[in-house]
């Protein structure tokens, strides 16, 4: 199971890591952490070494409920910053974390590897049109509504069946547009309470149905630290359980805060199921 990432070919039959650069001051978690150059190249070099394959740059935040940016401001916001890594750590593989397909496209042109959609196409039509002439790697989350109005939006007959539904459109609505490589996300509290949170979890290995890369996106989620009665900033050790379950369950990619921790969970599954053998 690989994806071509600008003529790299990324082997996902062994989980990966994406670590999270936050370019927003009020993501949930690390929201304005990062505002110099400094701080970015440092926390990015981090991420790195300690192991990361991907780096997700998102410069709209998309935690619930919050404020709309305008498109210039997330170009702004973005372009910058890409450059300012490319030219200092040129061989990063680097996802942008958008719905809008001019900033895909920008950000494509001027050397990100992959698009990290949240609305999978359906707040941009314009959207598949790009990856599909750009050619990238192409992560496609499940969202009902947008992020100021997806908590509004947590009602299901079945929501498994729903959202296997929504990938089975989705995956063959890629695949007319000749999309080569697909990935899933589905979508930790997005549009989701914190039980339908638990119970997608627990079947995640559903999804591999697909026969696409999984990816997860777990990291210090309210689903962790409002069970715990905790925070975001004591979530850690809640992440990483939940993220040998999502392993287990079949997940491909890991996208994440603690780049070394989550690696710490890749390798202690794979001697796991090296050893049941």
């Amino acid at each position: 199971m690989t994806i071509n990432c600008k003529g790299a070919l990324i082997d996902l039959s062994t989980p990966k890591v994406m670590g999270i650069l936050n370019l927003t001051p009020d993501s949930f978690y690390d929201g304005g952490k990062y505002k110099d150059e400094h701080s970015i190249l440092k926390q990015v070099e981090r991420m790195l070494s300690d192991g990361a394959t991907f780096i997700d740059m998102g410069a709209y935040s998309s935690r619930p409920g919050a404020e709309h940016v305008p498109e210039d401001d997330e170009l702004k916001r973005m372009l910058p910053i890409l450059e300012l890594i490319l030219n200092n750590f040129p061989e990063t593989i680097i996802s942008i974390d958008t719905f809008r397909s001019k900033v895909a496209l920008e950000s494509i042109q001027q050397g990100a590897a992959i698009i990290n959609d949240i609305s999978a196409g359906n707040l941009d039509g314009d959207m598949l049109n790009v990856i599909a002439e750009c050619q990238v790697p192409y992560i496609m989350m499940h969202l009902k509504g947008t992020p100021q109005s997806m908590q509004k939006e947590a009602t299901y007959d079945d929501m498994l069946k729903d959202l296997l539904i929504y990938f089975s459109k989705k995956v063959k609505d890629t695949t007319s547009k000749k999309i080569n490589d697909v990935i899933i996300d589905p979508g930790f509290g997005f549009a989701k309470t914190t039980a339908q949170n638990y119970k997608l979890l627990g079947n995640l290995d559903l999804f591999k149905t697909f026969e696409v890369p999984i990816l997860v996106g777990l990291s210090r989620k309210s689903m962790i630290y409002k069970i715990l009665k905790s925070s975001p900033k004591e979530a850690l050790n809640g992440t990483s359980a939940l993220h040998t379950v999502a392993l287990l369950k079949g997940a491909n990619i890991l996208r994440a805060h603690d780049v070394k921790e989550a690696m710490e969970c890749i390798k202690l599954v794979q001697e796991l199921n090296v050893n049941a053998k």
